[in-house]
């Protein structure tokens, strides 16, 4: 019983360990994650379309869920950019932006993104998220930094541009330009130059100044504050609001509210589809930051468990007054260096946004938009990284064109349609390209027992003898594929007496490719050639012989292809012709 808690509740294991030099070290975790998460949060908030007050909200009670169900010691859980641009995709489309609906929709795609997420863990679905392929998540991950970053162009020109895609957004910011407000734009501006300056520029100030390295890494994580203090208080003090600068306004001083979802059947068919992806994509954001920064302190972490914490942290958002929650990158990392040694530093955080909630929202009232529309863009530029074109151009064009067209979709659809089309895209490729597994005729390298391409290497071979290695395992879409060349390959060559394959690397022939298999063998008597098996894998064998394929097998299998070359070859002491 115990030991069922323990893997469904790592909390009961770490915290049997827990002690005074964990806690200090947790302590300071959370103090500076803390003041880098009120900022973040409220802008994520905006960026997801909602009130600030719900970004504060989607980080106390998940953040305390996931330290009870999560595994990985320094990840950070709470509104990310990425899904908060998801969640006002696809909130967008059942709801109109600052109505109580479109706050109920965001409450709903928590509760099943939730949902959705702990059902994959308790059935042990993680495997799924492995159809979003590495160049798709990248393509994806980079397009949705370029629409994020435009997408706050509005707040700092402080014109009422709208849109979900970049013709959209470009489109609409081009009609309002006239409409930019001046001051809105310095700001901005200022705000995006400063956050860009604390990123690439102050640690190397500091050091130059004696200044200690990580009291520097401390002060770049705390550069956004000190841009959301000097342009509230510029804001307050020259009333700049009363000239046309959008601020956050009055935030309501409280504790996450108990709050429930809407489940009408309608609006949850709606976003079903939606959840699924934010779960999934959070989901793989998540698990591969957790992965890394448990690597480097020789940790590890359960991805199934995994989704059962990231599943109980977004039900626990959907009803708190949240919304869809993950693993942030930038506040992991952060989270990791300023020592964090167990979960425990995650509940600190919480408790320290809930006293923010409490007793700081008042001071960001006067907080200008632009500035917090300048925290994203800079958060965001990171994702953009459009080398990941040039990478796969130079290693496989199939990932080059699921890259480019994730990209391309997104960009121009939105960002549901360019990540459902670059998953279809990078399957249908992969189908395409098992279709046609790698067959290669080998011959015997001189003087060894070695086989090798005849097209790469130099090596004997005997006309009357075809030697094919089957380089995948076989099934239903490339079964055909072998039984056509095998049969294009006879034909060509009027000498051939034996034919063998090589299935070293074969591990599996379901039974498809097993007709395939038993239509060659006849086709191949019919002919008077012998078809030949070796190095067949002991579990292919198996099955193989649950069927009367090897019974009737127009030859032999033969243990290692040396065997079949030896008996089969009419100049087996290496006199063949190369």
């Amino acid at each position: 019983m115990i030991d069922s808690l323990r893997r469904y509740m790592p909390v009961l294991d770490w915290g049997r360990t827990y002690n005074r030099e964990a806690f200090s070290s947790d302590m300071i975790a959370a103090v500076i994650v803390t003041i880098m998460l009120i900022p973040q949060s409220l802008a994520y908030a905006m960026l997801a379309g909602l009130p600030p007050e719900a970004g504060l909200y989607a980080s106390i009670a998940p953040i305390l869920l996931y330290a009870i169900f999560g595994t990985s010691r320094a990840l950070a859980v709470g509104p990310v950019a990425v899904v908060s641009l998801l969640t006002a995709s696809a909130i967008g489309q059942v709801a109109e932006q600052g109505t109580a609906g479109y706050a109920a929709a965001a409450l709903t795609l928590a509760s099943l993104s939730g949902a959705i997420l702990l059902l994959m863990g308790v059935f042990r679905l993680g495997f799924l998220a492995n159809f979003l392929s590495h160049p798709v998540i990248a393509g994806f991950v980079a397009a949705s930094g370029i629409l994020i970053a435009t997408s706050q162009l509005k707040h700092i020109l402080g014109v009422p541009a709208h849109g979900h895609t970049l013709p959209e957004m470009l489109a609409s910011l081009f009609l309002h330009l006239s409409d930019t407000n001046l001051i809105t734009l310095a700001i901005g501006l200022a705000a995006t130059s400063f956050l860009l300056w604390v990123r690439n520029g102050l640690r190397q100030t500091l050091m130059r100044l004696g200044i200690r390295p990580k009291v520097a890494d401390v002060a770049i994580k705390v550069g956004p504050v000190a841009a959301v203090v000097a342009t509230t208080v510029g804001v307050w003090a020259f009333d700049l609001a009363d000239q046309g600068v959008k601020i956050v306004g009055t935030v309501p001083r409280s504790l996450p509210p108990l709050t429930l979802p809407n489940f009408e059947l309608e609006l949850v068919s709606a976003l079903l589809m939606p959840a699924l992806l934010i779960s999934i994509i959070g989901f793989v954001e998540s698990v591969s930051v957790a992965q890394t920064l448990a690597a480097k302190k020789r940790q590890r972490i359960d991805p199934d468990q995994e989704l059962i914490g990231l599943g109980a942290a977004n039900l626990g958002a959907a009803f708190t007054g949240g919304y869809p929650v993950t693993g942030g990158f930038a506040r992991s990392v952060v989270n990791s260096d300023a020592g964090a040694e167990t979960p425990a530093a995650g509940a600190y955080t919480a408790i320290g946004l809930a006293v923010a909630a409490v007793a700081l929202t008042p001071l960001v009232y006067y907080l200008p938009t632009a500035t917090l529309a300048a925290t994203i863009i800079v958060a965001v530029l990171s994702l953009v990284d459009v080398s990941i074109l040039r990478r796969t151009w130079a290693y496989s064009r199939a990932d080059f064109i699921a890259v480019t067209a994730t990209i391309l979709l997104t960009l121009g659809l939105g960002v549901e349609v360019g990540v459902a089309s670059g998953v279809a895209i990078s399957v249908l490729l992969h189908l395409h390209k098992t279709s046609r597994p790698h067959v290669a005729e080998v011959g015997r390298v001189p003087g060894t027992e070695h086989f090798r391409n005849i097209h790469r290497h130099s090596v004997e071979t005997d006309p009357a003898l075809v030697s094919l290695r089957v380089d995948e395992s076989l099934f239903f879409v490339n079964a055909r594929f072998l039984e056509d060349l095998i049969q294009t390959r006879v034909t060509e060559g009027s000498e051939v007496r034996n034919v063998v394959l090589m299935c070293s690397a074969i591990n599996e022939i379901d039974y498809s490719a097993l007709e395939c298999f038993e239509a060659i063998n006849h086709r191949l008597k019919d002919m008077r050639v012998g078809l030949h098996l070796s190095e067949v894998k002991g579990p292919v064998m198996d099955r193989l012989k649950r069927s009367h394929f090897i019974t009737n097998l127009n030859g032999r299998v033969f243990l290692s292809q040396f065997d079949a070359w030896t008996q089969l070859s009419r100049s087996p002491d290496g006199h063949g012709t190369k």
